[in-house]
């Protein structure tokens, strides 16, 4: 498995950015080619420290790091990829990486 971690900086007005998530760019983003799982953070991102910059953390799954990058080639990862900007106004971070159980 590979995965794709999508960080969600604190965005200028929380309830939007949480209304066009759920209703606009999930559907988006759940149309990519060889996604297995999709999850979200629920409730505030925290660390051991205390709060943190990000409002959201989403997790993609794929097969592998390259299903990852073919996705995001095709029509659908561009339209996923090119919607971003309309919502994170905090900015956003993102990580991909093999997962392995242990």
């Amino acid at each position: 498995m590979a995965d794709l971690v999508v960080l969600y900086k604190t965005p200028k007005d929380a309830a939007a950015f949480d209304k066009y998530y759920f209703e606009t760019h999930v559907p988006l983003a759940k149309k990519l080619p060889g996604l297995r799982k999709y999850t979200v953070s629920k409730g505030p991102v925290g660390t051991p420290g205390g709060p943190s910059q990000f409002h959201l953390i989403a997790t993609l799954s794929f097969d592998s790091l390259a299903d990852i990058q073919k996705a995001f080639g095709t029509p659908e990862g561009k339209a996923a990829a090119g919607d971003v900007p309309k919502f994170a106004s905090g900015g956003v971070e993102m990580q991909m990486f093999d997962t392995r159980e242990v």
